[in-house]
């Protein structure tokens, strides 16, 4: 899929192969950088092979390639192609221009955002009102210097186009077409792919790193800001943030005669603890420190990972709402505390408690442009 320098004499290579081959086969690489000043020497590494998908991959798995050289390659202004061969195939996997060279400031530059949102593939028939609340909440919650980085998997259709559009004339949102890697049985619309690709294509860009879904919402607590919480957190690589998972469909009495007017996060207060269930978690992390990347974590790096994050930063996991276009609440309820099938949830007013100052926000960013969003 894609190809990135990662310092002078450093590549990665991010690409599909056949899972039954590198189950079966264990299939190694070579990487060779051969400059296009024909008097310069051709260098070659043995590639590293990192298998990020944890076994998830289907007929496709996910394969990171680290080639890292001897001598720095490509800092003579001269240009050159990175090959990278298996077998008896050989492909060229980056080209540089003549006059492209590798910064070693970069290493030490003053980082373009403090954090960086790298999206999962967003495909099916995705809410534009959902999106629309999700990214007002965010881009308040992260600041000027955050920018979110989403990849169109076939579910950026005309109406959501048109939530992300005064985002992206913002400078906030930068959206990539991978539509064509539908085509290609990876897992779940090739997630793992999209992932690595944001990593290494952003990984000198940011601070922090953060992976989670459109219908999650990162949340710190009350006289705590995101940029203490992480500042906190910086002798860390890799931080985990704990779920609270929400119903997607129970809602309060009150809001019932103005349900169309409450945004989803306003209005959907109940959420799920049942105890003893396993909950998925999300994650950030300090990128240059990180080789290969997952879903929920890492495992890929250098440095460590800190997991008791549950005074300090959490999300809300709001399932099934972001794929839904009808009004989300079925049931409204008086009460601070049910059971429905089984499963316990108490009122939790956190994020319903930001709702104005979100829609405030948006109205002083972008305008009244998303005034008319439908579900």
């Amino acid at each position: 899929m894609s190809a990135y320098r990662g310092g002078p004499n450093t590549f990665a290579v991010v690409g599909l192969s056949s899972k039954p081959l590198q189950v079966y086969g264990n299939p190694t690489y070579e990487c060779r950088w051969e400059s296009h000043n024909t008097s310069t020497a051709t260098v070659s590494a043995a590639g590293y092979k990192i298998l990020p998908d944890w076994g998830y991959g289907r007929v496709y798995t996910v394969v990171v390639v680290n080639c890292t050289f001897p001598i720095p390659s490509g800092g003579d202004r001269d240009g050159g192609q990175l090959l990278l061969r298996s077998g008896n195939d050989t492909f060229p996997a980056l080209e540089e221009e003549p006059g492209a060279q590798w910064e070693n400031s970069s290493l030490t530059a003053v980082l373009q955002y403090d954090y960086l949102y790298c999206g999962s593939p967003l495909h099916g028939d995705l809410s534009p009102q959902r999106v629309r609340e999700w990214l007002a909440y965010h881009v308040r919650l992260f600041g000027e210097k955050s920018h979110f980085v989403m990849y169109d998997a076939g579910g950026v259709h005309d109406g959501l186009r048109a939530v992300l559009a005064p985002w992206i004339e913002k400078g906030f949102v930068t959206l990539h077409d991978v539509r064509e890697q539908e085509k290609f049985d990876g897992y779940y619309h090739n997630q793992f792919l999209i992932v690595n690709d944001c990593l290494h294509r952003y990984r000198f860009s940011t601070k922090w790193m953060f992976f989670f879904d459109v219908d999650e919402f990162v949340f710190v607590p009350k006289k705590t800001n995101i940029g203490s919480v992480m500042d906190s957190l910086s002798e860390y690589t890799q931080i985990t943030m704990a779920q609270m998972p929400m119903s997607g469909s129970l809602c309060l009495a009150e809001d019932a005669p103005q349900r169309s007017r409450k945004w989803g996060f306003e209005k959907l207060v109940y959420k799920d603890v049942m105890r003893g269930k396993r909950r998925d978690r999300k994650y950030a992390v300090q990128p240059r420190n990180v080789f290969a990347t997952g879903v929920h974590m890492t495992q890929n790096m250098v440095g460590k990972t800190m997991h008791n994050t549950y005074d300090r930063i959490g999300y809300f996991h709001y399932h099934g709402t972001i794929a839904q276009r009808q009004e989300p609440c079925s049931r409204f309820l008086n009460v601070s505390q049910i059971t429905v099938d089984g499963v316990p949830y108490v009122m939790d007013t956190t994020l319903r408690e930001v709702a104005g100052a979100v829609k405030r926000f948006e109205l002083e960013t972008i305008g009244p442009v998303l005034q008319g969003t439908r579900q």
